[in-house]
C-alpha cells in the first residue's frame, strides 16, 4: 500500500491554472499534489552572444526553490553567492526539455526565459515544473500570435514530465515525497505529447533494478504522462 493509498499507476491530483501573473506573457501555477511550482514565461530581445545573427531564437529556464518550500527553511542560493549544483541541472533539463518542441527559427530572434519557483515542495518538483512550463511557454507563444510577432506554429508537440519509481517492490507512478525518500529505485522521464522520449534519469537507491522493472517504468510513465498532456490541452484550450 502507498502512503498516499493511489493505484500504482495513479497520478496525484493535478491542476494547472494559467495567466497567475499580470505582467509575465505567460504564466501558469502547477500543482502535483502538495508539490506547488509557479511559472512565469518572460519575452526578451535579446540572445546570447554566440546567437547573435543566426536568425533562431532561443528558450531558457532557471529554477529555484523558496526558502520554506520544505519543512525546514533553506538558505536563499543568492545568499549563499552560487547555486547549487541540483539547481543547476534542474534548470538546464527544463531548458532543453521545452527547446526539444520549439522551432527556434520561427522563434525569430528572440529569447524567452521561464522561470519555475517552487512554492512548496513535496516530491517531483522538476516533472512539475516542466509540465507546467510548457503551459507558460504556450500561453507566451500566444501572446506573440495575438501581435503578429510570430505567424509560423512555433511550438511542434506538448512536452510533459512525471517520475515513477520502485516502492516496496512494485513500480508506481508520481512519487511523493514520503516514496521518493523510501523507494528501492527513483526515475524521471520527459516526453513529447506523441509519448517520444526526450530525457530519462533513472537511479537505484538500494537494489540494482532489471530490465523487465524498467520497461515497467517506462509504461507507467507513457500513462502518466498521456494524462498530463490531455491536461495541459484541456488548460490552454
Amino acid at each position: 500500500m502507498r502512503p498516499s493509498r493511489r493505484a500504482p499507476d495513479e497520478l496525484r491530483p493535478v491542476t494547472l491554472e494559467r495567466g497567475v501573473v499580470k505582467y509575465a506573457e505567460g504564466s501558469c501555477l502547477v500543482k502535483f499534489g502538495d508539490t506547488h511550482v509557479l511559472v512565469t514565461a518572460t519575452l526578451e530581445d535579446r540572445l546570447p552572444p554566440w546567437l547573435k545573427g543566426q536568425g533562431r531564437g532561443w528558450v531558457t529556464a532557471e529554477y529555484g526553490m523558496l526558502p520554506r518550500a520544505t519543512s525546514e527553511r533553506t538558505r536563499r542560493e543568492a545568499s549563499a553567492g552560487k547555486q547549487s549544483g541540483r539547481t543547476v541541472e534542474i534548470q538546464r533539463l527544463i531548458g532543453r526539455s521545452l527547446r526539444t518542441i520549439v522551432d527556434l527559427e520561427a522563434l525569430g530572434e528572440r529569447q524567452i526565459t521561464v522561470d519555475c519557483d517552487v512554492l512548496q515542495a513535496d516530491g517531483g518538483t522538476r516533472t512539475a515544473s516542466i509540465t507546467g512550463a510548457w503551459v507558460a511557454l504556450a500561453d507566451c507563444i500566444g501572446w506573440m500570435k495575438a501581435r503578429n510577432m510570430v505567424k509560423a506554429n512555433v511550438m511542434r508537440d506538448n512536452v510533459a514530465a512525471i517520475s515513477c519509481g520502485i516502492y516496496n517492490g512494485t513500480p508506481v507512478l508520481d512519487l511523493d515525497y514520503a516514496e521518493d525518500s523510501e523507494a528501492e529505485t527513483d526515475a524521471n522521464f520527459v516526453m513529447t505529447g506523441d509519448g517520444r522520449i526526450i530525457e530519462v534519469q533513472g537511479t537505484a537507491e538500494r537494489e540494482p533494478f532489471t530490465q523487465d522493472e524498467f520497461l515497467k517504468l517506462i509504461a507507467l510513465a507513457q500513462k502518466g504522462i498521456a494524462r498530463l498532456v490531455d491536461l495541459q490541452k484541456l488548460a490552454v484550450a
